[in-house]
């Protein structure tokens, strides 16, 4: 099964950002693009060097419209005490979400019942809501924040563009391709 175009369940989620806590809800991801990015657990190894790249990314994000939100099972109390303790884990400016019931990892499928956490999974949704892209790798090898904003500027394109498609390592600005019969084998 997949989960391409898998609408976002309804949540409210506590969220630690700007050294405040507020609350997330479904309704204020409509309307803009979202990168929902899950990793296993505060205090972990692989996990604040994949949250400080995306927060060294986050402008080249809010740039083009696209919020990020990092999830993992932890409270947004220990996200606060992560972001304390942490010189990687300061700069972040983005929403952490807490996720102690795994509403959103059993949403989006990336719960791991034995272990009680989430994989890393990262979720591009559109402005309806809809997830567009995904992927789910093992807990030990880390992303690259530079992949996933191409990934999210493909899928804008394709979001407006829905005659056309992006080639492998297509960049904003290069060619894309219209699909025709005539170019059936010859790519």
């Amino acid at each position: 099964m997949t989960l391409l175009q898998h609408e976002l369940t309804d949540f409210t989620v506590q969220a630690f950002q700007n050294n405040d806590f507020h609350e997330v809800t479904k309704a204020d991801v409509l309307g803009h693009w979202s990168l929902f990015f899950f990793y296993p657990a505060d205090f972990t190894f692989v996990c604040p060097t994949e949250l400080e790249d995306l927060a060294d990314h986050y402008e080249e994000f809010k740039k083009i419209g696209c919020e990020i939100y990092s999830v993992s099972h932890d409270t947004h109390f220990v996200h606060k005490a992560w972001h304390d303790a942490n010189e990687k884990i300061a700069k972040i400016q983005y929403p952490m979400l807490a996720d102690p019931t795994a509403l959103l990892a059993r949403d989006l499928d990336t719960y791991n019942e034995e272990l009680g956490q989430a994989e890393r999974g990262d979720f591009i949704i559109n402005p309806e809501g809809k997830v567009v892209a995904y992927e789910v790798i093992s807990s030990n090898v880390g992303r690259n924040a530079e992949e996933l904003l191409r990934r999210v500027q493909a899928s804008q394109f394709v979001y407006e563009h829905g005659d056309q498609v992006c080639p492998a390592k297509w960049e904003p600005g290069e060619a894309t391709i219209a699909p025709s019969l005539d170019l059936v084998g010859q790519l």
